[in-house]
């Protein structure tokens, strides 16, 4: 549920019903581990120990939040409370590219900004959020997430050997900070491959272009 995105969004919550979203969520018996909270850069101090005691998951999209202009999420403060932070894109109607290795980084780049500390969000951190959080939000840690055995094997590579990524030092450090989507040279999902060598393998790249330029033209017909 996309919960506390905009001042606007809170504004009209105390408006309607005399109080904060968070606070009605309260009220409804929705507050809790099952609750993945989209967005809330609208929070207040309290709210964030309530977020942590009720084990509610966040997901962070700062690229959407900064185009909208939606606010900051508290991202280190929700971190330092204990709450599983996870990060997304939104949809591309405020997010034109849904890069998850963009997100890292601009997630990452912005908690330090926001909070004024340069140690908030480090890389591996970042990586975290982008991964295991994530799966821990859905509830299927247990599955995929990280690379352990007995899971799926959920796995992207990430080209490092390109001069722009040199030197490599941290390999976690470079992927968040330097890499681009342009670096995943292959993916498998569930032990599929799926894209092999920067090939799509089960998909028609021209089909899909063809279909996104129909799609575009009938939206600017209406």
């Amino acid at each position: 549920m996309h919960v506390h995105e905009t001042a606007h969004e809170v504004e009209t919550g105390m408006k309607q019903h005399g109080m904060r979203p968070l606070a009605r969520l309260v009220n409804l018996g929705l507050l809790g581990p099952r609750l993945i909270a989209v967005h809330m850069p609208q929070l207040l101090p309290a709210e964030i120990e309530l977020l942590a005691q009720a084990n509610v998951s966040v997901v962070h999209c700062p690229e959407s939040n900064l185009k909208l202009a939606s606010g900051f999420c508290p991202v280190h403060a929700l971190l330092k409370a204990g709450v599983n932070v996870a990060l997304g894109t939104d949809g591309a109607a405020s997010n034109n590219n849904l890069d998850m290795l963009e997100e890292m980084r601009i997630a990452a780049l912005l908690a330090k900004g926001a909070s004024q500390d340069a140690t908030a969000v480090p890389a591996h951190t970042a990586l975290r959020m982008a991964t295991l959080n994530g799966a821990k939000a859905l509830g299927i840690e247990a599955r995929t997430g990280s690379l352990t055995a007995g899971k799926a094997a959920d796995i992207a590579a990430i080209d490092l050997s390109a001069i722009s990524s040199q030197p490599v030092y941290d390999p976690v450090s470079q992927i968040v900070y330097t890499a681009t989507r342009d670096q995943v040279s292959d993916v498998w999902v569930n032990g599929r491959h799926l894209l092999a060598k920067h090939q799509l393998t089960s998909l028609d790249e021209a089909a899909l272009r063809d279909k996104a330029q129909a799609w575009r033209d009938k939206i600017k017909a209406e």
